[in-house]
This record gives C-alpha cells, structure tokens and sequence, in this order.
C-alpha cells in the first residue's frame, strides 16, 4: 500500500507540475491564473513529488507517515478553503486523501509506525 501511494504521488503530480510550469488554459480554469500563491502550490506539489520518489527508495515508516498524515489534512481542508467541492483539484484531492488514509490504516494495523 506504501508503495502503491507514492507511486500515486509521482503519477499525479507530475502532469500537475508540468501543467502549472507551463501555464496551460486547463490549469488556469481549475487553479486561475499565475499568482505567487499558485507558485507556492507548486512548491508545495513539487516537494511532495520529490519526497515520495525518494521514500520508493528510502523505506522510513515514520517519514511516509508524516508525508501522508500532512497530505490528507491539507487535502481534506481543501473543499473548506476553496469554498466549493467542484474544483477538479478539489475532487482529485478528496480521492487520493482517502487513497492515503487506506494506506496509513494499513500501517497502523501492521504496526509499522510502533518502534
């Protein structure tokens, strides 16, 4: 499931990355137009990619736990601060936080983060 869930990081987030990067019309209906907050987004989207490929390699339960706990919440805040649950955005990160919460339940019950 760990794996299954930074892959799904990776996958995603690539394409929203390139997408921000070269400011395509898809992304300004769905994120608006470039802002130092859309910036900071893709900071943000840019780490978590970053940080996921490196745990494929670097298998620490704590730090996945810490990656996925931050994402569900931020993501699960997201309908709260956009105001709207029809965001393609917004959709896309109420899936992955429930994909992700699988994934942290499953850690918990196979006692990874008890050492």
């Amino acid at each position: 499931m760990i794996t299954a869930s930074l892959i799904l990081n990776i996958v995603v987030l690539i394409p929203v990355c390139l997408s921000l990067v070269l400011d395509l019309e898809r992304v300004k209906k769905s994120a608006g137009i470039f802002t130092p907050a859309r910036g900071v987004l893709l900071a943000m989207y840019m780490t978590i990619a970053i940080a996921s490929g490196l745990l494929l390699f670097i298998t620490d339960s704590k730090l996945v736990f810490a990656l996925f706990f931050m994402q569900i919440v931020y993501k699960l805040l997201t309908p709260i601060t956009v105001r709207t649950f029809k965001n393609p955005i917004v959709i896309s990160n109420v899936f992955i936080a429930i994909f992700h919460s699988v994934t942290v339940f499953t850690m918990i019950q196979e006692g990874l983060l008890i050492k």
